[in-house]
């Protein structure tokens, strides 16, 4: 079989296992639209100011929303199931197969960018239909683009962030002690005209803000131009380049904890 062909076997097998996951399926796809519409209930679907001008709470939400599923595909899950693999000893068994390193790599990171698009088709088919929420037009290509670039970023952070952890039993309470808090602070729960200016400056530093503001600049129907931000797709992509460093220089298909 050629390496693109051998790829797709593998991005198939891993979506099949991702699909046949119920914890994965739920944190990914179904933890966001419950946040969103436990936000429309709460807070309900009045104005809140972004960059100084009033849009729809649920318009500001469900970029937000859509970038906790992309980090929850490409990092969250990512890195349980690369601890836990490599743990048990499949990584190892794994390596020991003809089949080339890169494919089973590629294979995760490819399935972590197809459920990423799902996961921004869920939401932006709910928030239409429930909270007529404005699907893009004009930016839709600065939205994939987006997705793409963040999807592919986190999972090299994902894959740096992971050879830090050498415990299955840890791999969980650990993610969420680093993702739980950047939610907060990079605005994906809460409007930013509600968090401290000082916070802000700290989530700034973390791709995930970056992501979330890309987003939101998509989805804004005051936005002019293409959509597409730069600066924040610089960021992401810079954070991806340390990650696939740290990975490179530091990934082993081996169990850590023995």
């Amino acid at each position: 079989m050629t390496g693109a062909r051998l790829l797709a076997h593998q991005t198939r097998f891993d979506l099949l296992a991702f699909s046949r996951n119920k914890e994965s399926r739920f944190f990914t796809v179904a933890l966001p639209v419950i946040f969103l519409v436990i936000f429309a209930t709460v807070f309900g679907n009045d104005t809140t100011t972004v960059d100084g001008r009033e849009i729809k709470q649920t318009t500001y939400y469900v970029p937000n929303l859509i970038a906790l599923g992309v980090t929850g595909a490409a990092v969250t899950n990512l890195v349980i199931a690369v601890v836990t693999e490599r743990e048990e000893g499949v990584l190892k068994r794994r390596r020991s197969t003809p089949v080339p390193p890169w494919v089973l790599i590629g294979g995760r990171a490819l399935t972590a960018v197809a459920v990423s698009y799902l996961t921004l088709a869920v939401l932006m088919l709910i928030g239409r239909i429930a909270y007529g929420v404005a699907i893009p037009g004009r930016t839709m290509p600065a939205v994939l683009v987006t997705i793409g670039v963040a999807a592919v970023s986190l999972c090299c952070v994902g894959y740096a962030v992971s050879t830090w952890i050498a415990s299955v039993d840890a791999v969980t309470p650990v993610m969420q002690a680093i993702v739980l808090p950047l939610y907060f602070i990079s605005g994906f729960f809460i409007p930013d005209d509600a968090i401290p200016g000082w916070l802000l400056d700290v989530a700034a530093f973390f791709p995930l803000r970056h992501l979330g503001q890309a987003l939101l600049t998509a989805f804004d129907p005051a936005t002019t131009g293409s959509g597409l931000e730069p600066g924040h797709l610089a960021a992401m992509l810079a954070w991806g380049a340390v990650g696939l460093i740290v990975a490179v220089r530091r990934f082993t298909w081996s169990p850590l904890g023995t």
